[in-house]
């Protein structure tokens, strides 16, 4: 533990010493494979830096090209993602769409908020993203919107304007005649905004219909009252706000059980076991702070059997059964959180501290700069890190290590970092996250039944009764591919490339009802035998198995002519990169809606967006995978060592869902548990990816 510190204490040192050079640029020589949003991140710029110097790069890069790349402002490089450094604030700047893009990938080259990014063009995006289509990139302090921002001290105020309609697709209510507007918010309530302007939620509503059923961040609410009944917000300062996978509203029906909670007033309701202040105030719909001005007593701390005053009318009375997972979908575990007994939860992660230590050729900011594997750690810490936050935001009792398993392909600590700290006494382990060493922790703790999550192995390994591997293998993605079309009622066409044999023999053994296309002499599609193969009374799923430009073209061509004649839909199994080139046209992937199988979502809800703000504001540039990564995994730990029973109860009977990832643990074998939790995406005409499953 006290080599981390130190490691920590020296990039904190030392992430600010890097040499200014006497140019404002240096070359860069594309290794094979690279990407331009890779570059980027190698050298701490956006993309948007380097097609200014490098105006051709926006046509494709390749191995070998020479391009120039601007010299980064280092100085505000941090020691949990030192990655990447915020955009500095331009004015105007535009992208030009190009294929394969989305505005959320456009959302992170430029390391902007998607909806920051919706509203500033709204009008262009209104039929959705188009290739070739010019967007305005806001500036790194969001600002994205047309209407002119107030100070932050005053932002809350009403203020009487007179405007024009404005063009977000946002905004429906809005008329020329003179009227007071609010700006929502992050973490702002309907009942909040209500009680600030004196007036009550049925009124909001009925001013503002569309927000009814949401209240999306950003929205211009049409507030008509006495503005002498404002007041001015006072400044708040919470704790990252955690997941949270069920929003209250207005006379919901809950399973076993009916919640009505009424437009006005006020009901009684008496606090059950396990309850905290935070799941309070999210099925009530308001914020901490406002249910404590409602019942000052709970400053003291929630206690089981309070009576409180909350949004509503009467007496409200909720069984256990409508926080269960009786509908055998995903389980909000934040609402049956038991804080009785004090949880121990241990980190093995691979900061690899001592070899920094001793390296004497490169100094710490030049090995953040090059060591790949140390920031993905690093990133993978920071996401951890804010799980940990939110945990004790919800009111769980957890006490937390982390140690450094000191690992690299050919050796790890691991075995003496168990066996000098008491590792045998904790409740669960993450990590580490070579699976050889995961399998290794695994054995040493089997004895004592500790559970150990093994974080980002794909390898199915060996079994045992301990072992939890929470990213899902590859096999298991195809599965879940094939498993969705077989439950369309789908016939099943394959296209394999002869390279293909390990995909086709599994898709032989466990899928024999799948067609499979005949090729040619010359490798080549046979286009008569797989028309013949087309059923017209079912969706016709055609798996493309290869990564070969011509076999690809060749195919999507025959679907594309004949989708006149039969429902047709595109699907692949496993990432693809020949899609990625531009010979390949998005356009013919859209019009047949591909199908593909991930492990993670493009996850654009309201809570997803208070993680993505409270790390920026943190750690000064949006989560990338790997951070999102060690949040997901953490928090959904935390969650199931706090339900008041067993991790391996909980894993065996609770599927859940956090920023990025759902885990659905099933029994691997006889021995231990793997996560079968796969997204089945699909492509849409305006270039965005929808989940389907």
């Amino acid at each position: 533990m006290n080599r981390f510190f130190l490691f920590l204490i020296v990039v904190l040192v030392y992430s600010n010493a890097l040499i200014a050079q006497d140019k404002n640029y240096t070359k860069h020589t594309v290794l094979k494979g690279e990407s331009i949003t890779q570059i980027a991140t190698k050298y701490k710029v956006t993309p948007y830096d380097i097609y200014k110097l490098n105006p051709d790069s926006q046509s494709g890069i390749k191995e070998n090209d020479v391009i120039l790349i601007p010299i980064a402002n280092t100085k505000t490089a941090t020691v949990v993602v030192p990655v990447a450094v915020a955009p500095k604030s331009v004015a105007n700047r535009t992208h030009v769409a190009k294929p394969k893009e989305t505005l959320y990938s456009i959302s992170r080259d430029y390391n902007v908020n998607v909806d920051d990014l919706k509203n500033l063009n709204a009008a262009v995006l209104a039929n959705g993203l188009k290739i070739g289509q010019t967007i305005k990139i806001p500036d790194a302090n969001g600002t994205a919107t047309p209407v002119k921002k107030e100070p932050a001290v005053a932002k809350a105020v009403v203020k009487e304007v007179v405007e024009e309609q404005p063009q977000s697709p946002v905004v429906s209510n809005m008329s020329s005649e003179k009227k007071s507007f609010h700006i929502v918010e992050p973490k702002e309530t309907k009942f909040g905004i209500a009680k600030r302007y004196g007036i009550t939620v049925q009124e909001l509503e009925e001013r503002n219909p569309a927000i009814v059923s949401n209240l999306p961040i950003g929205y211009k609410l049409i507030i008509s009252g006495d503005q002498s009944k404002i007041e001015t917000p006072k400044p708040v300062t919470e704790k990252p706000k955690p997941v949270v996978t069920e929003i209250v509203k207005d006379e919901v029906v809950v399973t076993q059980t009916t919640r009505t909670l009424t437009k006005n007033g006020y009901a009684n309701y008496e606090v059950k076991a396990g309850e905290t202040l935070y799941s309070l105030s999210q099925y009530f719909g308001i914020t901490p702070e406002e249910l404590i001005q409602l019942n000052p007593t709970l400053k003291d701390g929630v206690k089981t059997g309070m009576i409180l005053k909350v949004p509503g009318k009467g007496t409200i009375k909720v069984n256990a059964a409508s926080t269960s997972n009786s509908s055998g979908k995903y389980a909000d575990l934040t609402k049956t959180v038991s804080n009785k007994s004090k949880k121990q939860l241990v980190l093995l992660l691979p900061f690899n501290a001592s070899k920094i230590q001793s390296d004497t050729l490169n100094t710490v900011a030049v090995r953040l700069k090059k060591d790949a594997f140390l920031n993905m750690t690093l990133d993978f810490y920071s996401g951890a890190l804010m799980a940990i936050d939110s945990a004790k935001t919800l009111g769980m009792n957890v006490d937390v290590k982390i140690y450094d398993s000191e690992e690299s392909k050919v050796s790890s600590n691991v075995e003496a970092v168990i066996k000098n700290n008491n590792v045998q006494d904790t409740d669960a382990v993450i990590g580490p996250f070579y699976q050889q060493y995961v399998e290794k922790v695994a054995d040493l703790l089997n004895e004592k039944k500790v559970p150990v999550i093994s974080p980002l192995s794909k390898e199915i390994g060996k079994s045992y009764t301990n072992l939890y591997q929470a990213m899902p293998p590859s096999d298991f993605a195809k599965s879940a591919m094939f498993d969705f079309m077989m439950s369309r009622n789908g016939n099943i066409i394959v296209v394999s490339d002869p390279k293909k044999v390990t995909n086709k023999d599994f898709i032989t053994s466990k899928y024999p009802g799948a067609k499979f296309a005949t090729l040619l002499e010359n490798g080549a599609l046979d286009v008569v035998n797989i028309k013949t193969l087309f059923e017209k009374d079912k969706i016709n799923y055609v798996v493309l198995d290869s990564e070969r430009t011509g076999m690809i073209l060749s195919t999507t061509n025959v679907l594309l002519n004949e989708m006149a004649n039969f429902q047709i839909q595109l699907v692949i199994i496993e990432p693809n990169d020949t899609l990625d080139f531009e010979e390949i046209s998005m356009k013919r992937l859209t019009i047949l809606k591909m199908l593909y199988p991930s492990l993670t979502r493009d996850n654009t809800s309201i809570e997803a967006g208070y993680f993505e703000n409270d790390y920026k504001a943190k750690n000064k540039i949006f989560p990338n995978q790997f951070a999102v990564r060690g949040f997901d995994v953490t928090f959904d730990t935390l969650l199931r060592l706090n339900q008041g029973k067993s991790f391996e109860t909980s894993a065996a009977s609770d599927k859940t869902e956090q920023i990025e990832s759902k885990f659905e643990y099933t029994k691997k074998g006889n021995d231990g548990f793997v996560n079968k939790g796969v997204y089945i995406m699909e492509f849409q005409d305006d270039l965005s990816v929808k989940q389907v499953n």
